[in-house]
């Protein structure tokens, strides 16, 4: 296009911390609108399996059909073939029925308390008809996080007493989050700026270690230090600041006015990510780049079928007039 400068950018990923279900990374040299670009489609736009579909046949417990259709939609189920997976209104093989092989997975759950104690009835309760398609395993999860997982059998869906029964078909699709909140992988995915801190030196050199402790807590979050044996004060989690300016607000009070100054770096980012357990939170990541690349493609595809029309609207134009 005449006229307009364009510039391109290559930003860069670096891998902080990763576990399954947790991943912090940081993003450098973009700026803002492609960091909140990959949020939201790390929140709404990355596919995953849930439960979409419930026929009860047996229903004796205390919970209504509905209550407990919503319960099963809420329940992560392990969704590594998403991607691959068709939307059910676009399969053609079911014709948008989405009850085929291609864009669904069949669950069964049949229980009936015969005893005297109260039965849990649980997410380990769901018999999938798809072994690469189950309900997420919590107890293993607990167990890598550190918790008592002995008791942890699943996510409980309703509890039946003696005669009580359930007994169910459910129909589970592909869906992003931003259809239902039970098809979003991510439980939590924030970014931060990266701060920038510089002490003025010599200004802090004239203040007391006393006047320098003070400084030094008022701040909220252990951001600044004094060195024992220098008595500096030095930065020691520069990403613990909240940019809440106390630590500014302290310095214009004791008469020290740009004794710190702190900026944001609008090109570096640092994202935290916790899955639901669906996919991986490295696969998260991975699927929302690819997600975000294929929604530039089509932009990029609609510009150029744009200006293709443009072009040759003034070529008939041209030709209509000669």
């Amino acid at each position: 296009m005449d006229g307009v400068v364009s510039y391109q950018r290559f930003p860069k990923i670096k891998i902080r911390e990763v576990k399954d279900e947790y991943l912090k990374f940081e993003l450098r040299e973009t700026d803002a609108s492609v960091a909140n670009a990959l949020r939201r489609v790390m929140i709404s736009e990355v596919p995953t399996i849930a439960i979409d579909l419930v026929e009860i046949e047996v229903n004796s417990s205390v919970l209504n059909d509905e209550f407990i259709a919503h319960r099963l939609g809420l329940i992560p189920l392990t969704s590594d073939r998403a991607m691959s997976m068709r939307f059910s209104r676009d399969c053609d093989a079911c014709d948008g029925d989405g009850q085929c092989e291609y864009c669904s997975v069949e669950f069964q759950l049949s229980v009936r308390c015969d005893q005297d104690q109260t039965l849990d009835v649980t997410s380990q309760d769901l018999i999938s008809l798809d072994p690469s398609v189950v309900p997420v395993d919590v107890a293993a999860r607990s167990t890598s996080s550190g918790f008592d997982a002995t008791e942890n059998r699943g996510i409980i869906i309703v509890k039946l007493r003696r005669g009580q029964e359930l007994r169910l078909r459910a129909i589970a699709r592909k869906g992003i989050g931003k259809d239902h909140a039970k098809w979003s992988p991510a439980a939590t995915v924030t970014f931060m700026y990266e701060p920038d801190i510089h002490i003025n030196e010599d200004m802090m050199e004239s203040l007391s270690l006393e006047d320098k402790r003070n400084w030094v807590e008022s701040s909220p979050t252990k951001v600044f230090d004094i060195d024992p044996s220098t008595h500096q004060v030095v930065v020691v989690d520069p990403e613990a600041y909240t940019y809440d300016e106390e630590v500014i607000k302290k310095a214009e009070a004791m008469g020290k006015p740009g004794l710190v100054e702190i900026y944001a770096k609008d090109t570096d980012f640092i994202f935290t990510v916790e899955s639901t357990g669906a996919i991986k939170s490295s696969q998260l990541v991975l699927n929302a780049i690819q997600v975000l690349k294929q929604k530039l493609d089509a932009v990029r595809l609609t510009e150029d079928t744009e200006e293709a029309d443009e072009q040759f609207g003034e070529l008939g134009a041209h030709m209509r007039g000669g």
